[in-house]
């Protein structure tokens, strides 16, 4: 009794993970078929099509984040030809969340804000970037640019030897330098001398009584 218990759940069991493996098998067969498609029209670029294919693709199979990120990516770099760029800093947005560590997203999404003028975000972007890449030059040069930008000299200048301690030839950075020490200099109010205190009047004499 106990024997057959065993072999009937062992059997229960193994047509279980057959079906599963059968499901699984099915299911990466679909997302390969709509990954192939969203490339094709990728290519096309009908990036709306693209993007709704390898979005269902990558709902059953996560290995098909990168292509919808890059796709997501393509159909920014669209919006930005078309000056349509808000529409072009979400499609960043959506490519950051599946790819967070790609550091070329934060870029162009950077460059789109600033031309904007929406330099709070972009400064956002180049310090996220700067956490994944702390020792790349450019990348504080840009961020310092940006502070040179709002009139922030204290953090323009910190990015500023940030970036001559990483590479002291930098001319860039050289430059920065010399235009916001000389606005400092430029900026720094002379104290007038104090003056010459007058001498104190004699007070009045008192009339004399006869």
């Amino acid at each position: 009794m106990k024997k057959s218990f065993v072999f009937t759940l062992i059997t229960a069991l193994a047509l279980c993970v057959s079906q599963l493996s059968g499901a699984e098998s099915k299911k990466n067969v679909e997302a390969n078929k709509l990954a192939r498609e969203g490339a094709e029209a990728a290519k096309n670029q009908d990036w709306d099509k693209a993007v709704e294919l390898l979005r269902k693709a990558t709902a059953m199979d996560k290995k098909y984040s990168d292509e919808l990120s890059a796709v997501y990516q393509r159909r920014g770099y669209a919006d930005v030809s078309q000056q349509n760029y808000q529409d072009a800093i979400s499609e960043y947005g959506e490519a950051l969340k599946l790819t967070p560590q790609d550091v070329r997203i934060y870029e162009q999404r950077a460059a789109v804000e600033m031309k904007i003028n929406d330099y709070d975000k972009a400064l956002t972007d180049y310090s996220e970037i700067i956490k994944l890449k702390p020792n790349e030059v450019r990348y504080y040069n840009y961020r310092a640019y940006i502070y040179e930008l709002k009139n922030d000299a204290t953090n323009s200048m910190t990015d500023t030897e940030k970036v001559l301690k990483l590479d002291p030839n930098n001319q860039d950075a050289k430059a920065r330098k010399q235009r916001l020490e000389q606005k400092a200099a430029a900026n720094v109010s002379v104290t007038p001398p104090p003056s010459t205190p007058k001498p104190a009047k004699p007070s009045p004499q008192g009339k004399k009584r006869p």
